[in-house]
């Protein structure tokens, strides 16, 4: 495939926006400043054939969805004194890149649970500026030979967690359709911030330093094999059995953990951990309020020596899973983001460490812009490091896992794949 790119155009807000300078941002939107990329794949529609007129709608409708999500034609800035980011609101603007691919959407396959680097890499556009000056947002429509398109986002993670993004996502799609937002966002974020006397009242191993006993820093030299493990239902209620769990996440969660362990060869006495993302949205007191449009996760964390994890059943791991979900709570949250304020916490190296990340409960596919909902939706990009990623298969609806691992480990997790 190859994709020829239009020069970008700058989007704004249709409208009047807030007039502050500065738009606030929480503590857990400090540590994840990074690009987001999705891609949602829009097939052609018999109701409305996609003609040349999609680009116009779409952008126009950003222009009026911005002036409710404003932060995103700022730019991102830092404090001298504290070293906190904020996002200046100087109508930066978003940029909007029109492009056109030399092939039908049905030749570049599922880009979502099967993904190409290279194709994913034609259909975000990234801007060049340096990372101090670059967009909150870009987009890149590209359009197919067989009518149908796709939408390609790099969004700055610390405007917008999966669900955030996804609801952005929906009200755009229901700008460009002309029908009321039906989720209005919240942009208040001064409702997660640190207390006036913060008071870390737990452990938070999720910000520790995990010391590394197994030669893990060795296997960074080595290629990384990145694969799509697509597991199907009667696999997933097999494991399910095993761990007796009654959460996929909490099954397949414990599964990878242990799994990604003993593919890395962890020695007995090494301690490893797990952490996930966890939505906090109606686990805080008060719930936040319905759209709030922000970071709103905290990272639960399980750690265990490898021996332990490597010789106990998969239900013990889904034990610790489940124990860590039902931990975060609003003492717990109120706990962390006052952590970060007294330590100024930083995301710790991932020595040791497995994060899991799950895509296919966001619904970023359920955004219709006039031409159907999206037939996939996902992460652009493969993950890196110890990141390991659930999605959903635009085929039938089962959950790929998609991983890297240095390549003398990839087989030992194939391996554990194939006995499910």
């Amino acid at each position: 495939m190859r994709v020829r790119r239009s020069e970008p155009v700058l989007v704004y807000a249709a409208a009047a926006t807030a007039d502050d300078e500065y738009y606030y941002l929480s503590n857990l939107d400090q540590n994840v400043a990074v690009l987001m990329k999705t891609v949602h794949v829009f097939s052609p529609s018999s109701e409305r054939p996609a003609s040349d007129d999609e680009a116009t709608v779409i952008m126009d409708a950003l222009g009026r969805v911005l002036v409710h999500y404003y932060p995103f034609e700022g730019s991102l800035v830092v404090n001298a004194d504290d070293g906190r980011l904020s996002v200046h609101n100087d109508r930066h603007g978003v940029p909007f890149v029109v492009a056109d691919a030399d092939c039908v959407l049905k030749e570049i396959g599922d880009v979502v649970s099967a993904p190409d680097p290279a194709v994913q890499a034609q259909l975000v556009f990234v801007h060049s500026d340096l990372e101090e000056n670059a967009p909150l947002l870009t987009v890149q429509l590209t359009r197919f030979r067989c009518g149908g398109f796709v939408l390609g986002l790099a969004m700055n993670h610390c405007l917008a967690d999966g669900i955030a993004a996804a609801e952005f996502l929906r009200s755009w799609a229901e700008t460009a359709r002309g029908v009321p937002l039906s989720t209005p966002p919240f942009a208040n974020r001064t409702v997660l911030r640190a207390r006036t006397s913060p008071t870390v009242a737990f452990p938070h191993e999720e910000f520790a330093e995990m010391e590394d006993v197994s030669g893990l820093a060795d296997l960074r030299d080595e290629p990384r094999v990145h694969r799509a493990f697509t597991i199907d239902g009667a696999r997933l209620a097999r494991l399910k059995r095993q761990t007796a769990a009654r959460s996929t996440f909490v099954a397949l969660t414990a599964f990878v953990w242990r799994a990604t362990a003993r593919a890395m060869r962890m020695r007995p006495e090494q301690r490893s951990r797990l952490m996930f993302a966890v939505d906090v949205r109606r686990r805080v007191d008060p719930p936040l309020p319905r759209g709030f449009y922000g970071n709103a996760v905290v990272f639960a964390c399980c750690v265990s020596a490898a021996g332990d994890l490597h010789a106990g059943p998969v239900s013990e791991a889904a034990r610790s899973v489940q124990d860590a979900i039902g931990r975060t709570d609003d003492a717990f949250v109120r706990s962390a983001i006052d952590h970060i304020e007294v330590a100024r916490a930083r995301a710790p190296s991932m020595a040791a460490t497995t994060l899991v990340t799950a895509w296919n409960r966001l619904g970023f596919h359920a955004a219709d812009f006039g031409w159907g909902e999206a037939t996939q939706s996902g992460p652009a990009e493969l993950p890196r490091g110890e990141v390991v990623m659930f999605t959903r298969d635009a085929r039938d609806g089962s959950t790929v896992v998609l991983l890297g691992l240095p390549r003398s480990c990839m087989q030992a997790f194939q391996d554990m794949v194939d006995l499910l």
